[in-house]
């Protein structure tokens, strides 16, 4: 069995497959802005489903995958681009685009001869990510699991602006008090959305099909529908699209366990009654004034990141006692 780890911003993914790439379990938790509980969560629900068994490999992805690759001891740290390609292309082998939308970030990925050779990936703007999404779900009054059912309904999908979350959402409110129908504005938002996606994340992009919609937005059937509709192409949704991330990484990590011969560094289901304690500062050696996180279990020090020239690093954790960085001059 391999286990695969998704820590992103807003959900934290976890799933277990085994030597053919089949999903034996799985748990999908709010990351609430505490990784390492969200990754002891998980763990508890995989160890609750599947009890003890052997874990040959771990691999971890997402915004926090070197915390979370510190936390459990994982044999693989890769960023999402490679996970969800190497997910993708394990379902669909001809892949040549994928659209991956989560919490609050969203992605393009263009794959040619199995090979991802281009991506890109939204800047400050987080329209059609799954956190506005949310929250334009609550303003309407409508549970986020109906929201693609609404749209779906639509007669004549309203026109909304969807440069940005600031003037779709002062566009829909707008509409409402013009008497439009909710599914109609929904279904506008949706393809909004999408427009906004392919004008900004896509621009200068080459769709092609196959494509593939992954990430939890996915689940949103209006946003399928919309792709769909604008593309003009089939857009394809994984059984596990929510968990591609960590299902591309798992993969990795069997890979990876499997070319060396060597054993996991997994610590085991124990660490979920492991304390870690985080501590942050901000350096002031340099003009950079970087912002220092230590991880520590017990007293002793696992790692620290954030130092551009990395010598709190080398000062912390190799032991090195020279003050001065060569690299930065501080």
């Amino acid at each position: 069995m391999y286990l695969g780890i998704d820590v992103g911003s807003v959900s934290t993914d976890i799933v277990v497959i085994d030597d053919k790439f089949n999903v034996v379990a799985s748990a999908y938790l709010p990351t609430a802005g505490d990784p390492i509980l969200a990754i002891k969560k998980g763990l508890e629900a995989i160890h609750d489903a599947v009890g003890e068994i052997n874990i040959s490999g771990v691999g971890a992805t997402g915004s926090g995958r070197e915390l979370a690759g510190l936390f459990v001891g994982a044999d693989v740290v890769k960023n999402e681009i490679t996970a969800h390609t190497v997910a993708a292309l394990q379902y669909e082998p001809n892949v040549r685009t994928i659209i991956e939308i989560g919490g609050q970030d969203s992605k393009i990925i263009i794959v040619r001869n199995r090979v991802p050779v281009d991506f890109a990936m939204n800047t400050v703007c987080a329209a059609g990510t799954g956190s506005f999404l949310d929250h334009q779900a609550n303003r309407l009054g409508i549970p986020i699991e109906e929201f693609g059912d609404y749209a779906l309904r639509a007669k004549s999908p309203a026109r909304i602006a969807g440069r940005c979350t600031v003037f779709a959402e002062s566009d829909m409110i707008h509409k409402q008090q013009l008497g439009y129908k909710k599914e109609d504005i929904i279904a506008g938002l949706c393809e909004a959305l999408v427009r906004n996606f392919l004008a900004n994340v896509a621009k200068g992009k080459e769709v092609l099909p196959p494509v593939l919609f992954q990430g939890g937005v996915a689940s949103n059937k209006g946003m399928v529908m919309a792709f769909r509709k604008i593309l003009g192409l089939d857009v394809i949704v994984p059984p596990y699209h929510k968990f591609m991330g960590a299902i591309g990484v798992a993969i990795l990590a069997r890979d990876h366990i499997q070319s060396t011969g060597g054993k996991t560094q997994f610590k085991g289901f124990r660490i979920c009654e492991v304390e870690l304690e985080r501590d942050t500062f901000i350096c002031k050696d340099c003009p950079n004034e970087c912002e220092v996180v230590i991880l520590k279990e017990g007293g002793q020090i696992l790692a620290v990141w954030g130092s551009r020239c990395g010598k709190w690093r080398d000062r912390l954790v190799r032991g090195v006692t020279s003050t001065t960085c060569t690299r930065c001059m501080g």
